[in-house]
């Protein structure tokens, strides 16, 4: 069932290789092709391309081809055209043809001819194989054809050709069939930048490391603003070019595993590596140099690694500690001008304990996999594992090299999940890789090996970081449990807040904490005129005082007296009011309190006693809590109830008068002077709506 393949060719340039396609051949799904007239094709089991020979140029005259393609049975095949340019106005002598079935039995689907078409319905078939039959007589022009087939339940199934802009979404999802390196069409750009808006989606996510150029798969792409300048690197073996500012790009939606692995980083330690042998070379003159595993980190300075044989028994080996999820690889060269060493092709192996050793092939293919390498000393290549390795070592075995064997790498990868499926890794065994040789042997420079065919040119790869899961996982949960925390706290604290103000007498807010009476001890006088003036009898500060609830009282020395703040522990025996000592400066009517007071004046202090001579006015007490004490003002009357004390403002409007209390002292010259009595509580303010008893 296996044929060779044939081979296409792109444009002509020094910069441009003819690119060999490899058949495909399966249990499950068979390809064939026959005929001289077959261009580059790639036939898988699940989805592939076919073109004429000569793509994207003329075809030859009078040539023929037919391709049989095969899926899995229960399975039905449809195709997308890309190109249908055949010159020919009946389809009688230049036509392509498809057919139900293969063999004597077949059935058309459908004839095609003429130039230029755009078709772009589905051909589907009736069954799991498709012939499909190209024939060419004498034309002039006409490029041939080029197209795409999957299996039916692909509807989304795009052609090699689809770019990036011909999808106006932000978003969408396509399937790419295998073999689009087949096309010659050019992508601008890298992962995880993105691509140019003109460049071809499947190519562009085989480069990517996406899907896989022999077997396709599904894109998940998204589309944003165009960034100045793309990059030209190779990878899986594309080359992408250069390009220049365009309005918006594309690039994929991965699963996040395409992180570092500690070669670069020296999370992989030096014991990790090893390698078949080491080049210990000796020069005279003191000259002595070691290529040795640990030179083989990716853009460390030094020399690489480098083998003391030149055969392709050598290898190099990196061991992970642990199984992990590789997805890919880094390599470059010596990196050293004076030595321009390079691997060119090489073989990826690996192992779960160290003994076992099996070569990574690719999904339905029973070969093992040839990787593409440097084609120069200095720029890296990357190369993707489609499906992934799940291992603990991985070993590098160059089968091609330039001069001599020289590298330098990095495994891109992440930490195997949990719920993994081992069905990703599917690698099968191979011959086991034989014993490292001999570590010391004189220098000498291999001969270069053949160099494989690339398609365009190189330039160094960019590879972006993804973030660990853990390392967001890890301060989302500090930050919860904190919150946690402190919501108990702070429900802790204000239980125990509310137990401790029950009991507490009707203060103000702001004088039962203690930081407010310690900011109100350092204000002015002037600003705090305003606070509740109340008292606690000597009874009530007792009882208080055990139930640490009495504010202290604080006098200062002063030329007047002070107005009354809450929190003052004593009261000194101070004078309301200057002595009579003369008028002072500034104090210029001295029969101030001898007239009534205006309603809409409101005196800063408490009027003066009715005294004779340089009689003082009694000590106001504030009583805080608003409690009755025993005695009365003025002629022995009772207090009023704690709630007119608790009415009133020292510098504010006044509190309505109640019946019994003493509105205001008796001037000096009043005819009954009264004397102050031991139980006299306090002072009443001046009431600014109403009048001394006995004057009009």
């Amino acid at each position: 069932m296996g044929r060779a393949v044939m081979v296409g060719g792109g444009p002509t340039g020094a910069a441009v290789f003819v690119l060999p396609i490899l058949l495909i051949l399966t249990t499950e799904g068979c390809a064939a092709q026959k005929g001289d007239g077959c261009g580059p094709s790639v036939l898988g089991p699940l989805s592939g391309t076919l073109s004429s020979l000569g793509y994207p140029r003329t075809y030859p005259n009078n040539s023929v081809c037919e391709w049989e393609i095969s899926v899995p049975r229960g399975k039905r095949i449809h195709f997308r055209f890309a190109t249908l340019d055949i010159e020919d106005g009946d389809c009688q002598v230049n036509y392509l043809r498809l057919y139900n079935g293969v063999g004597p039995g077949r059935s058309e689907i459908v004839k095609h001819c003429g130039l230029g078409l755009d078709l772009r319905e589905l051909v589907e078939s009736a069954g799991s194989q498709v012939t499909v039959q190209f024939m060419s007589g004498t034309h002039h022009t006409g490029r041939g054809f080029y197209l795409s087939y999957s299996t039916a339940e692909h509807t989304d199934l795009i052609t090699c050709l689809d770019k990036g802009s011909d999808f106006p979404e932000a978003e969408f999802s396509k399937y790419c069939p295998a073999g689009c390196l087949t096309s010659t069409e050019e992508i601008s750009g890298t992962i995880p930048n993105g691509y140019r808006e003109s460049s071809p989606l499947c190519v562009a996510a085989v480069h990517a490391g996406v899907v896989s150029n022999a077997v396709g798969g599904r894109i998940n792409v998204v589309s944003s603003k165009g960034i100045p300048h793309y990059e030209a690197t190779l990878a899986n073996n594309v080359t992408s070019t250069g390009g220049a500012l365009s309005n918006s790009l594309f690039t994929f939606r991965t699963n996040g595993c395409y992180g570092t692995l500690g070669l670069e980083s020296g999370g992989v330690a030096d014991t990790q590596l090893n390698a078949s042998s080491v080049w210990d070379w000796s020069a005279g003159a003191g000259q002595h140099s070691v290529w040795s595993p640990p030179g083989a980190r990716l853009k460390k300075a030094g020399l690489p690694w480098a083998p003391s044989h030149g055969d392709r028994r050598q290898w190099l080996q990196v061991d992970l500690k642990r199984e992990k999820r590789i997805t890919g690889i880094i390599t470059t060269g010596s990196t050293l001008r004076e030595y321009q060493y390079y691997v060119s092709q090489y073989r990826v192996l690996c192992s779960h304990n160290g003994k076992q050793w099996f070569s990574y092939r690719e999904t339905n293919s029973t070969q093992d996999k040839i990787f593409q390498g440097n084609i120069n000393y200095l720029h890296e290549v990357r190369n993707n594992f489609i499906p992934p390795i799940e291992a603990r070592f991985v070993r590098i075995n160059p089968t091609s090299w330039h001069q001599r064997i020289a590298l330098k790498l990095e495994l891109l990868g992440c930490q195997i999940p949990v719920e993994r499926t081992r069905t990703e890794s599917r690698i099968t065994p191979s011959r086991r890789v034989p014993p490292p040789a001999g570590t010391k042997h004189p220098p000498g420079v291999g001969q270069t090996t053949h160099t494989p065919d690339i398609r365009n040119t190189t330039m160094p790869p960019h590879t972006g970081k993804d973030v660990v899961l853990a390392a967001v996982l890890v301060p989302v949960l500090v930050t919860v449990l904190t919150a946690l925390i402190l919501t108990a706290v702070c429900a802790w604290h204000c239980r125990g807040r509310k137990k401790s103000s029950e009991g507490t007498y009707d203060l103000p807010h702001w004088d039962r904490t203690d930081w407010w009476k310690s900011m109100k001890q350092l204000l002015p006088s002037k600003m705090v005129e305003t606070d509740d003036s109340v008292r606690y009898s000597s009874s009530e500060v007792g009882r208080l005082t055990a139930r640490r609830a009495v504010p202290r009282l604080h006098a200062e020395p002063a030329e007047y007296a002070q107005p009354l703040v809450s929190g003052v522990t004593t009261l000194g025996a101070r004078s309301t009011f200057k002595p009579d000592e003369g008028p002072a400066p500034g104090y210029s009517d001295p029969d101030l309190y001898d007239a009534p007071v205006s309603p809409d004046v409101y005196h800063a202090y408490a009027e003066p006693l009715p005294a004779s001579g340089s009689e003082y006015a009694t000590p106001i007490v504030v009583d805080m809590g608003c409690h009755l004490s025993a005695g009365g003002g003025g002629g022995g009357g009772t207090l009023n109830p704690p709630s007119a004390a608790c009415n009133f403002k020292g510098a504010g409007p006044a509190a309505p008068r109640q019946s019994g209390w003493q509105a205001y002292d008796t001037p000096k010259n009043g005819a009954e002077p009264a004397a102050p009595t031991e139980d006299l509580t306090y002072q009443v303010p001046q009431s600014s709506t109403q009048k001394p008893s006995g004057q009009g």
